[in-house]
């Protein structure tokens, strides 16, 4: 029996004053308080059989990525498919008070939420998630792999490895920044996941992801 864990880490806390809805828009880089967030995640790991990291190629999640790297004597590798979801408000900020949402004209990208229809399918985050996951064990079979990435990916493919429905209620998710979805393989399948916070809570709920 062969056991590969694979840790899906969502990145530290980014530098947003204006509060957008940052997506994937270059620019967006880890607070001081993000920094120290991605310290405490690395301290956490340092002492696990960590074999490979790979990250999103957001900035964010790059920096995120490096001081565990650099525990593990590892180079980050870049993983496409752990990028976040893509988002027509983009670069908006969201608040139904003060955001793009208060103008009527918007609210046709908000017609079908089960697919959704603001942004990237939930089934296609899905397909290309589990593929990035798989080059991760892969890479650490019979060890362990860290993948950084983003909020709304790494829920989208932990209710999918649940069996449960991928439209949900973004408040309800369990996924702080820093966090540690791990999820456990034994002969390359899939035997459960456990879910840890070495940086602290936070609002599940905060703009940016």
């Amino acid at each position: 029996m062969t056991l590969t864990v694979v840790h899906l880490v969502r990145h530290g806390e980014v530098h947003n004053p204006d509060g957008l809805l940052y997506g994937r828009l270059p620019g967006f880089h880890l607070s001081e308080r993000g920094e120290k967030q991605a310290t405490a995640v690395a301290a956490a790991l340092a002492a696990r059989d960590v074999t490979a990291v790979l990250a999103s190629s957001l900035e964010r999640a790059q920096q995120t990525a490096a001081p565990i790297a650099a525990a593990h004597g590892l180079e980050v590798i870049t993983e496409d498919g752990l990028i976040e979801a893509g988002n027509l408000f983009e670069g908006t900020r969201v608040g139904l008070g003060d955001g793009v949402l208060r103008n009527p004209r918007n609210w046709w990208k908000l017609r079908n939420p089960f697919r959704p229809s603001w942004g990237e399918p939930y089934g296609e985050i899905v397909t290309r998630m589990l593929a990035a996951v798989q080059r991760a064990a892969a890479l650490a079979e019979g060890h362990e792999a860290v993948c950084v990435s983003h909020q709304l990916p790494i829920w989208t493919l932990r209710r999918h490895l649940l069996g449960q429905r991928l439209w949900h209620d973004p408040r309800r998710r369990e996924c702080a920044l820093g966090s540690l979805t791990s999820l456990d393989f034994v002969d390359g399948q899939f035997a459960g996941l456990n879910y840890s916070e070495p940086a602290g809570s936070s609002d599940p709920t905060v703009t940016g992801a």
